[in-house]
């Protein structure tokens, strides 16, 4: 049997047949092989593939989060089990940033060639590879640590959100094209190049996880191993150009190509695609039906795929979209309103036209012009003195300091139309921990926010990856507190001291019928506004509030490290 495409087996088998026969071979297998992939295609995780069908019993190690491997690596979330291998989202404790782990047992068959894969990708000092940190044989376990991108997309993820721009699409093909070259010269070949192996980061730049090591973990091998790893760049550029599978069975979320009709160009599949790079995917795609009727030769490595990416014409950026600025609103003088009478319609009365004064050419005019001009501009400065000072006797009239607030009558130091006092501490009756999720964090330290000690603390745990909680589901309505005032009391501001500065918080009260609030939806009524406030909070509302419950809202934390967030309350006062 001839070689086929990694996109389509997970093991190939490789006799050296006729490459014609080979190919025919292929496109017979196409439908069979694809269906089996996509039962098993990757994950929108770190961690590769997810197991969606029974496999045979293999001696998996029993693991479980929490874990720790080498007293370092912490596990935290498995994201696949499959064919007695397991990925694992985790935590490197002295490092203190997330990693990606592969886990299988030390007499699994495919250990060794693991092992090995794992370490000479991690001779590959190339950023456009997601990086392999450790490979370790410890405790009857084989483990491939490496990196973890919080802030990179999947090109699964990207492609389900539609066909990308020619610009786009350009960058894809020329940077996976240039990386696998560079792998390729350095003997390491991928076999398993998916949209799940493709990553985009924040930045735009594609990298491809997985080199070697993923192909090795499920026992994948290929004769030719350029062609299949360039096939696979063109599946993915094709994919790009048309949100289509270049087969008849559907894969990665995308729908496969019409059955019987073989394998068309993007061009013939979609409207508006470009012409440069619909040859290009064809050209990639090396067999029977996709260069026949083309003129160029196919590309059969990546590295001719990357020169024929750059003897293209650049394809540039789309212009970004102008906004026209909104339509000149004209006033009421420039609209001529203001020749109209009251309540008078149509348009406005002609107004006469006075000629101007005929200039005075003479020495004795030109005189009187610029003598008129001087005291003019006496008399403006003059009159511009005697207003300042007018209006400066208007606001002190007493003749003291400018800067002392103006006595009422009552004598309280202050004006009438002026802030509400701040007033004092109200007795805080209990306080528990907001937990939106159902959970909490760390509820037996909320006494510390409330003992009347800014040097004791509520603290968070660190989390990783994102200030907003770690981005995890049960944290995306925060945390806080909520401190009750044992009755319905008037609150006229508040003052908090925060354990760090750098947090994004808000604080919020309960109506003051609520009873027992638990949710977000429950505090109704806003005391501040949600902003990064620094280590002192506080504030004297512009009108009394009603209320009995206080919650003080934390929405982001501030960086505790180079990959990790934490923030707390240190003490909350509630002043009414």
């Amino acid at each position: 049997m001839a070689e086929r495409s990694t996109a389509a087996v997970d093991v190939a088998d490789n006799s050296g047949d006729d490459p014609l026969a080979a190919q025919a071979e292929k496109a017979a297998t196409d439908g069979e092989a694809h269906a089996e992939e996509a039962a098993e295609q990757d994950t929108q995780n770190e961690g590769g593939e997810r197991k969606t069908r029974e496999q045979p019993a293999i001696n998996t190690p029993e693991l479980h989060s929490g874990h720790k491997l080498a007293k370092r690596y912490r596990l935290e979330e498995c994201v696949t089990r499959l064919d007695g291998f397991s990925s694992w989202r985790a935590v490197d404790e002295k490092l203190r940033r997330a990693v990606g782990v592969h886990i299988l047992p030390a007499d699994h068959s495919r250990a060794r060639s693991v092992l090995a894969a794992a370490r000479s990708a991690a001779l590959l000092a190339d950023p456009r590879f997601v990086q392999v940190l450790d490979a370790v044989e410890e405790n009857d376990l084989v483990y491939v640590v490496h990196e973890w991108l919080p802030d990179a997309a999947e090109l699964t993820t990207l492609l389900a959100a539609g066909p990308m721009e020619a610009h786009d699409a350009y960058q894809l093909v020329s940077q996976l094209s240039q990386a696998m070259a560079a792998a390729h010269r350095e003997g390491l070949a991928h076999l398993r190049l998916t949209p799940g192996a493709v990553l985009r980061t924040s930045t735009g730049q594609y990298r491809i996880r997985g080199l070697a090591v993923n192909a090795a973990l499920r026992g994948i091998s290929a004769e030719r191993p350029q062609r299949t790893d360039t096939e696979a760049i063109g599946a993915l550029l094709y994919a790009a150009l048309t949100q289509r599978w270049p087969y008849e069975s559907d894969a990665y979320g995308l729908s496969g190509l019409p059955k019987g009709v073989g394998l068309i160009a993007p061009d013939q599949v979609r409207a508006g695609v470009h012409r440069g790079l619909s040859e290009l995917a064809m050209r990639a795609l090396v067999n029977d039906g996709a260069t026949a009727s083309r003129q160029e030769p196919p590309c059969t490595t990546p590295d001719e795929l990357a020169k024929a990416v750059s003897a293209m014409p650049r394809i540039r950026p789309p212009e970004p979209t102008f906004t026209p600025p909104p339509d000149y609103q004209r006033t009421t003088y420039q609209q001529g309103t203001y020749g109209r009478k009251p309540n008078q319609a149509g348009p406005p009365a002609p107004q006469p036209v006075v000629p101007p004064p005929a200039p005075l050419e003479s020495r004795t005019g030109k005189a009187l012009k610029w003598t008129v001009a001087a005291l003019l501009i006496a008399a403006l400065g003059l009159g511009s003195w005697q207003v300042a000072d007018k209006l400066l006797d208007n606001r002190n009239p007493s003749g003291g300091d400018p800067k002392s607030p103006t006595q009422t009558e009552g004598g309280n130091g202050k004006d009438d139309k002026g802030p509400i006092s701040p007033g004092k501490p109200l007795k805080i009756s209990t306080a528990t921990e907001f937990k939106p999720g159902g959970s909490g964090i760390q509820e037996d330290q909320v006494p510390l926010a409330v003992d009347g000690k800014t040097d004791t603390a509520w603290i968070t745990p660190e989390y990783l990856g994102y200030p907003n909680f770690g981005n995890l589901p049960q944290r995306k309505d925060g945390s806080g507190i909520v401190v009750d005032l044992g009755s319905v009391q008037t609150v006229t501001g508040f003052d908090i001291a925060m354990s760090t500065g750098g947090q994004t918080i808000e604080v919020l009260a309960a109506d003051e019928n609520a009873s027992s609030p638990t949710s977000l939806g429950d505090f109704s009524q806003r005391l501040s506004q949600s902003e990064k406030v620094g280590e002192q909070v506080k504030k004297t509302l512009e009108r009394p509030m009603r209320t009995r419950y206080v919650l003080i809202h934390l929405t982001e934390l501030p960086a505790a490290g180079s990959d990790s967030y934490r923030g707390g309350i240190s003490e909350i006062n509630v002043l009414g």
